[in-house]
């Protein structure tokens, strides 16, 4: 086992004393911590939402321009630089990677939330053809394009800038061209620390859903429950699994989970696509598409301003809140990966192939949940509200063919997915928490260095921990509130990275040679000068 080394005092120790206190304090007193957490929550939705909505609308805005600019041509890591990973492989780590759990537990739940309880300020009738439009509309909104440019952005920053300009494996690096070397040595460490809050707030939120959709599993199979202790064990095999697979490298156990996920995933979605009802599915989907994108503007900055209505607080930002916690660390990963390929094979395979990717899932998924639950006397809705939104996915497999056997291989895909999520993420968590500036430097670096598992395992503990605290205790809202908490932080930081792409696409930063050495500075060397 290795030890730590090189650890960053700075972006180790808050976070993860921050969140310690955290847990503690809803030991000694549930209650009054649920409720401080809720009043910052509150304050949160209520004062940035419109920050929000408007910033991930920028942000995809920035990919699409940055997808056909001069920029689209340059290679990250230089012309001679060689692929890290075949396509097939940096096309399933970068699905696997963002998608998580997420796109299985609400493809078929939310829909029903959409379905039964529309916004009351857009006056749709609950369960009507109107409400059904829209939920199919809004899951396109929720999982596809926005989603992924908010991931795409900072990687594809980082990647430059890591690899490009040799710069540090740190967040610090993205904002290098417009801050200078302010964002390196401690500052540099600041950032990585308020992103890495977020991100282990947004991973403990993320992997809440997934325990939930396991344990559903479980006891819709077995008859178990869904208390703390089966939601400990739950979690105890998720946390295991993923701090083992991360701990041996890339190649050997994120590149084979994320390939095996994906292959399940198109496996799956072929079944139902198969023998839910197809044509339904078509149309749907297509209706769906158009309504999403004819009020693409109106749907991405809907914020309930105007009439007081909390559903975009609850729902669209709440989606928001939870990508952008994920967001800054994941483009650590995501940008690590791409060394090879140019900017727009980048946002090719990280925006636009996983996008679509959503958007055929969600047709077949939440168009399967929403033709059963209209169809059938609300069979969906009743589970959901009998039993939670862990049960739908199951009800729904239950009036498929093969029952038993779906729900088994669903079962095994919710628990691959989340692993191959948090895989990766422990892996960037890793490489954060130490200082590998000289192994950048040098040329040493490659996926298979600073593998620290006693970091992974420390990291993958706490945010098990912290999941399970929030699923047995607080249920769903607790979860949103994670999310939510992470999700600000990480909204500046990702907004900030945008600018910096911008400012370099203007200043043709990458499409230059670069000559001025004074880029390639170490972050000890400018801690040594501060």
């Amino acid at each position: 086992m290795k030890k730590i080394s090189n650890i960053r005092p700075l972006v180790f120790y808050p976070p993860f004393l921050l969140l310690i206190t955290a847990v503690i304090l809803s030991f000694v007193n549930l209650d009054s911590f649920l409720g401080v957490t809720s009043v910052i929550n509150s304050w949160i939705l209520s004062e940035f939402s419109w920050l929000f909505s408007i910033g991930t609308l920028f942000i995809l805005g920035t990919c699409v321009w940055v997808y056909f600019s001069s920029i689209g041509n340059v290679k990250i890591g230089g012309e001679n630089a060689t692929p890290l990973l075949s396509k097939w492989r940096w096309f399933s780590i970068a699905l696997c990677t963002t998608v998580a759990i997420g796109i299985l537990f609400w493809g078929t739940a939310e829909p029903m939330f959409h379905l039964h309880s529309p916004p009351s300020s857009l006056g749709l009738e609950a369960n009507s053809a109107d409400a059904a439009k829209f939920a199919m509309s809004t899951m396109f909104l929720h999982w596809s394009f926005t989603p992924y440019a908010i991931y795409s952005i900072p990687a594809l920053m980082f990647a430059l800038a890591y690899y490009n300009l040799k710069m540090p494996f740190s967040l610090g690096s993205a904002l290098y061209p417009i801050f200078g070397k302010r964002v390196q040595g401690k500052t540099g460490q600041v950032i990585d620390a308020v992103a890495l809050y977020a991100l282990v707030a947004g991973m403990a939120a993320s992997l809440g859903t997934g325990i939930l959709t396991l344990a559903g599993g479980l006891d819709n199979m077995l008859s178990v429950g869904t208390g703390p202790v089966i939601l400990g064990l739950v979690t105890l095999a998720i946390v295991s699994c993923f701090i083992i697979s991360a701990a041996s490298g890339l190649h050997k156990g994120i590149a084979r989970l994320s390939s095996l996920n994906t292959k399940v995933f198109f496996f799956i979605a072929g079944f139902v696509f198969i023998f839910g009802p197809t044509t339904w599915i078509l149309s749907m989907g297509v209706e769906g598409i158009g309504s999403y994108l004819g009020n693409f503007f109106q749907k991405s900055l809907f914020t309930g301003a105007s009439s007081g209505d909390k559903w975009p607080q609850w729902w669209t930002i709440f989606y928001w809140a939870n990508w952008l916690a994920w967001a800054p660390i994941t483009a650590l990963f995501l940008g690590k990966i791409s060394r090879g390929y140019t900017v727009r094979q980048f946002l090719t395979f990280n925006l636009v192939l996983p996008a679509s990717f959503a958007c055929v899932w969600m047709s077949i998924f939440s168009g399967t949940a929403l033709h059963m639950d209209m169809n059938g006397d609300g069979i969906l809705n009743k589970a959901l509200q009998a039993t939670g939104a862990e049960s739908v996915i199951y009800t729904m497999f239950d009036n498929l063919p093969l029952a038993g056997i779906t729900a088994i291989i669903f079962i095994f895909v919710s628990f691959l997915s989340y692993v191959t999520a948090a895989d990766s993420n422990t892996e960037a968590i890793a490489n954060l928490c130490s200082d590998n500036s000289e192994a950048v430097l040098s040329g040493e670096d490659n996926e298979e260095s600073n593998n620290n598992f006693i970091l992974k395992a420390i990291w993958g503990i706490t945010i098990g921990f912290i999941a399970w605290v929030m699923t047995s205790f607080a249920g769903i809202d607790g979860i949103k509130m994670m999310s939510n908490l992470g999700g600000l932080p990480a909204l500046f930081i990702v907004l900030a990275c945008n600018v910096s792409l911008i400012y370099c696409v203007i200043n043709g930063t990458f499409t230059k040679e670069i000559k001025d050495n004074s880029l390639i500075t170490s972050e000890k060397e400018v801690t040594q000068s501060t």
